[in-house]
């Protein structure tokens, strides 16, 4: 065990089991949360129209909530391992219902980016779900729980764009976070009563020591590196086509509808549900051979996503793949790091997450401006570049002990 792990001295109460029905009601309130910081992009014409802002002004909406999920993956998440994660979670639902609510009330623009804010910054209570749910699980299902559980964050992602989109035509966009305030608070009462109350001992170590704590990580624990690298590339690829899907889409001459690019997410969770079952090969042993032929498929969906203009099949054929490989390397990623350090799980969490926020970030970034370059063949040669650097990252460090 590394020093730094050794000195935190955090209390590893004993397990009580983490049920089916806890697991899919996490897997559940990830997505429902998760969902919040992604719901405002099909949203920002409306927010613009309403508040008499511009373009550019607008688009500080998805960069605050970006930003502060960042912050909450760093200065919240390895609360975890310092505060009883049941007080946490019911506390920072909470939080986050009261944020939507005020996005969804708000008078000014100022309120609003301030709520969103504040909403980006308790989004990442979906983490703390996933290190609670590897924590609850025995160490021989932990990859399955961890599975089941990312599968809701993904399909939360997927359906946010289509659900604000739907919504926002049908009852205008304040509807959005008024739902999901309601939603978000439902969720809080069934926690309340289904989350297990077990015995915690506080331990001894400050707020400050856990942040550093937080970030030794990285110099202490090889797989941790290793598997953030390979975490920020697989979701700077999925980032890249679901940043830009919408550019060659909208316009001529397949000139699809919002309504039914959103429709696309449903190819995606077909994907994310497939790749529930890594949890499990990981759970066996196979993480290494799970991760190879899973980058193998990333760097292969290109293909498929650059017939766009051949047949919408071959792109969704391709959203598919492309999402069962990321899920699935994900999920891979998560059940290796959490096996390292057991006491440990929300620092990893934050630290692993990091890497994807990088990852996410980047790869939005770069999309948009390598389709007003070179257009959607510039985005899938991007796309594949980058996936094929993850492949190469898995292949020269295939052999290690820490890798395996």
């Amino acid at each position: 065990m590394h020093t730094s792990l050794q000195n935190s001295q955090l209390s590893t109460p004993k397990k009580q089991g983490i049920t089916n029905t806890l697991a899919w009601v996490f897997a559940v309130c990830s997505g429902l949360s998760v969902a919040n910081i992604y719901y405002a992009q099909p949203l920002l014409d409306s927010i613009a129209q309403e508040f008499d802002l511009s373009t550019g002004v607008i688009g500080i909406v998805i960069t605050v909530t970006q930003i502060c999920y960042a912050l909450g993956l760093l200065l919240l998440v390895p609360l975890g391992d310092l505060i009883h994660r049941r007080k946490l979670i019911i506390v920072q639902m909470s939080l986050s219902a009261a944020a939507l609510l005020g996005a969804g009330t708000a008078a000014s623009h100022s309120v609003l980016f301030t709520a969103l804010a504040a909403v980006g910054l308790f989004a990442v209570i979906t983490q703390t779900f996933v290190a609670y749910a590897a924590h609850l699980s025995a160490e021989s299902e932990r990859g399955a729980i961890v599975g089941r559980v990312t599968s809701g964050i993904v399909i939360g992602i997927l359906l946010a764009r289509t659900v604000a989109g739907v919504m926002n035509d049908w009852l205008g966009w304040r509807s959005v976070y008024l739902l999901s305030a309601s939603l978000t608070l439902i969720s809080v009462v069934v926690l309340i009563r289904m989350l297990p109350r077990q015995s915690f001992s506080q331990p001894w170590l400050s707020y400050l020591q856990l942040l550093r704590s937080t970030l030794r990580l990285y110099a202490e624990l090889r797989i941790l590196r290793i598997r953030g690298l390979l975490a920020m590339f697989i979701f700077a690829a999925f980032s890249i086509l679901w940043t830009s899907i919408v550019l060659p889409l909208s316009a001529p001459p397949l000139s699809l509808s919002h309504t039914s690019i959103g429709a696309l997410g449903f190819a995606g969770i077909a994907g994310a549900l497939a790749a529930a079952s890594a949890g499990k090969q990981a759970d066996r042993g196979y993480g290494q051979r799970t991760t190879g032929i899973s980058l193998v498929i990333l760097v292969l969906s290109w293909a498929c996503i650059g017939l766009l203009h051949t047949s919408l099949w071959f792109l969704i054929v391709g959203i598919i793949l492309l999402d069962l490989a990321v899920q699935a390397v994900h999920v891979t990623n998560q059940s290796m790091i959490y096996r390292v350090s057991p006491e440990a799980q929300s620092r990893l969490t934050a630290s692993y997450m990091i890497f994807y926020s990088i990852g996410s970030a980047a790869g939005s970034i770069a999309s948009t401006q390598v389709y007003a370059r070179a257009g959607w063949a510039g985005v899938c040669w991007l796309g594949a570049g980058v996936s094929a650097i993850a492949l190469l990252v898995w292949l020269v460090d295939r052999k290690s002990d820490h890798f395996a």
